[in-house]
């Protein structure tokens, strides 16, 4: 009978510092996990190659903030990124351009998430390669590559006698890359003469196969991610914003993807071709996964722009996406 009455108190004993710890620490510690673990779900994207780079890190680090989410994210253009979202495909669509009013009128909302630019790029075995790089690229000269096609050789761009052609190559698929470098041109991306290839890595490939190449690449695929140095065989052609036919101490800021994301920031970069970059939804999303992902790369996520390549944008943007998200579900 003693022990009958031991046991019982053993046991009340246990139970009452299993409540007491469960009422000081273990709550707080069980809070906390279901925090980290609660929200589940799956997210599909699609887009801009410009974005993709960006959008894998953001979609990394959100994952492994909330393990219950997947992440899908594809490229294809802007424009697909476009049509998806607006077609119900995809939760999210990278967009690398502005919203058009009529896809305003269709649902499309963008979330400003980053800033990059578009570049002009040429083959680093260039037979006149120091010459283009002291005098640049001017707006007059682009135009007469892209949209007349009055400029078909190397010495015109040069203005020399040279007769060495010159190949010009733009985008196939619908994309805020040559839509940016169009609108830099005053036209639009369909206004675009050259070689049409798909796709970012496609246009950048052509050009480091052709030493007569000049094409037009976002800032992720005209440097290289790690070395943040031009990537194999091609160099960036550095653009003329003052049209004084030479590239002075001022413009050279396109060795490194550091020194150009530093000027682009600084403006020193025409715009266009730099441009915002967007996160595109169908009307205000009711996926709360989606909700969530938002906020973090409005937030937290920023903190990886400059570190991939990428430009931040204004408090002032950032908090007008964080403003459009309060109205989520209202």
């Amino acid at each position: 009978m003693k022990t009958n009455v031991f046991n019982s108190c053993c046991v009340a004993a246990v139970l009452g510092l299993a409540l007491l710890f469960a009422s000081c620490g273990g709550s707080g510690h069980k809070t906390n996990a279901s925090n980290t673990d609660e929200l589940t779900g799956t997210i599909s994207i699609s887009g801009a190659f410009a974005l993709e780079p960006l959008v894998r890190t953001w979609a990394d680090e959100f994952q492994q903030l909330h393990p219950g989410v997947k992440i899908d994210v594809s490229t294809g253009g802007a424009g697909k990124g476009m049509t998806d979202v607006l077609s119900n495909l995809v939760d999210l669509g990278m967009v690398s351009r502005e919203i058009y009013p009529p896809e305003q009128e269709k649902g499309a909302l963008g979330f400003a998430v980053a800033k990059d630019a578009v570049v002009p790029t040429i083959n680093v075995n260039n037979p006149i390669l120091a010459e283009l790089l002291n005098k640049g690229l001017s707006r007059e000269t682009a135009i007469k590559l892209w949209i007349t096609q009055e400029y078909k050789t190397w010495g015109q761009v040069l203005g020399t006698s040279n007769k060495t052609a010159a190949h010009v190559y733009t985008r196939s698929d619908a994309c805020g890359a040559a839509e940016t470098w169009a609108l830099w041109l005053g036209k639009k991306q369909e206004d675009l003469k050259g070689t049409a290839v798909f796709g970012d890595p496609g246009l950048a490939k052509a050009v480091q196969d052709d030493k007569l190449g000049i094409g037009l690449n976002n800032l992720s695929y005209a440097y290289d991610d790690q070395t943040h140095l031009p990537n194999t065989g091609i160099i960036v052609l550095p653009v003329d914003g003052n049209n004084d036919g030479q590239i002075t101490e001022e413009e050279r800021f396109y060795d490194t993807k550091d020194d150009i994301i530093a000027a682009i920031a600084a403006d020193k970069y025409p715009s266009p071709p730099a441009r915002d970059l967007y996160l595109v939804t169908k009307g205000l999303p009711q996926n709360q996964a989606v909700v969530e992902f938002l906020k973090y790369i409005l937030t937290d996520g920023q903190q990886h722009n400059v570190p991939v390549g990428y430009i931040g944008l204004s408090e002032e943007k950032l908090q007008k996406g964080l403003d459009l998200l309060k109205n989520e579900g209202k």
